[in-house]
């Protein structure tokens, strides 16, 4: 998969995304502050959020357009009205794409509505993401199908035959470049619902990159993901986690969110290949491993014991395993303690 001209693939080290999301706090000044601690992180990629109140709900405050969820950091809010203080205003975008693009950091969005991506095809974005909740919207993954361009679908509560239908509606619309993120949609969410193993089963089935979008806190989830062969990571960035926000309490601050580059970078590198045998790192090390030495000094056509012979460090002798074969061989030369024990020592 490509991006501009960013490759994302299992031979590439984890493509990193840090999603601003509401944590502008309706400041375009502090938005632009997180871009410029995203790129410093070392993020690939920042992404935004684009819709409006009006076109995510209706403004209607009867008990149906409320969050009644226990374990929601939203719980008991009106969605027009959370929706409406989240909202990055669409004249801010474009000012937010240049500074991310002078800081080298690719920028792009998640539309919610037709109207939204008409608007961001007008900004000529790099890809599309589609958040967990639009993943079953097959006529917005359609309209974005459309524009050609690489398409990010986070899969958070989707079924198995959900996935399918956004996966097919993707591809048949044009998508030829995809992106499958497994995704828990919980504010924060538990590593143990988080089920990174189902990546590799997401990469086998629909032949398409597979990545992780984490509400989870902490770099762990993130690594193991990595580890089952996520290839692309996406966290939320803030500037101070402690603040009060509407994202803020799974967030990443600035100083997380540059371990996390770092820390799925080193998870990334540590899977390697299948290898035995020691590494071009290792050579030193062999020299140190144990091996055979003499004990005693000794003389020609002694009977070798077990008071005669040790197993110690360096491993400049014979491997530890020929010990018994050694015990009851006679030697044929003079030989020191000390002295590492070599076949020619012996008759």
């Amino acid at each position: 998969m490509k991006i501009a001209n960013r490759i994302i693939s299992l031979e590439h080290k984890p493509f990193i995304i840090a999603e601003l999301s509401a944590n502008h706090n309706q400041s375009l000044k502090r938005a632009l502050e997180i871009v410029k601690k995203a790129a410093e992180s070392g993020a690939d990629a920042i992404k935004l959020q684009t819709y409006t109140a009006d076109t995510m709900t209706f403004n209607l405050k009867n008990e149906e357009f409320m969050i009644r969820d226990e374990t929601s950091p939203w719980n008991g809010r009106h969605m027009y009205d959370l929706y409406h203080e989240a909202h990055t205003p669409w004249e801010w975008h474009e000012q937010i794409f240049n500074y991310a693009k002078e800081l080298n950091l690719l920028a792009f969005s998640s539309p919610f509505d037709d109207t939204a991506v008409d608007f961001l095809e007008s900004l000529d974005v790099p890809a599309y993401k589609i958040a967990s909740f639009e993943c079953v919207d097959t006529q917005l993954i359609k309209k974005v199908a459309s524009t050609g361009k690489p398409i990010i679908i986070s899969t958070g509560m989707a079924s198995s035959d959900e996935i399918d239908d956004a996966v097919e509606t993707a591809k048949i619309n044009g998508c030829t470049d995809l992106c499958l993120l497994k995704c828990t949609s919980t504010y924060p969410a538990s590593p143990r619902y988080a089920n990174v193993s189902s990546i590799e089963t997401m990469r086998s089935k629909y032949k398409c990159e597979v990545g992780l979008s984490d509400h989870t806190l902490g770099v762990g989830v993130a690594c193991a993901a990595i580890s089952y062969g996520a290839s692309v990571i996406e966290k939320h960035i803030t500037l101070n986690s402690n603040e009060d926000g509407i994202d803020s309490s799974f967030s990443m601050n600035p100083e997380e969110f540059g371990l996390l580059v770092s820390e799925t970078n080193k998870a990334w590198e540590s899977k390697g290949k299948v290898h035995f045998g020691e590494t071009d790192s290792e050579k030193g090390s062999r020299k140190r491993r144990r091996s055979l030495y003499f004990s005693k000094d000794l003389s020609e056509g002694t009977l070798i014991s077990e008071s005669h012979i040790k197993r110690v460090r360096p491993g400049n002798g014979l491997k530890p395993k020929y010990y018994e074969e050694i015990i009851g061989k006679t030697l044929n030369k003079n030989v020191k303690m000390g002295q590492p024990i070599k076949w020619d020592d012996i008759k």
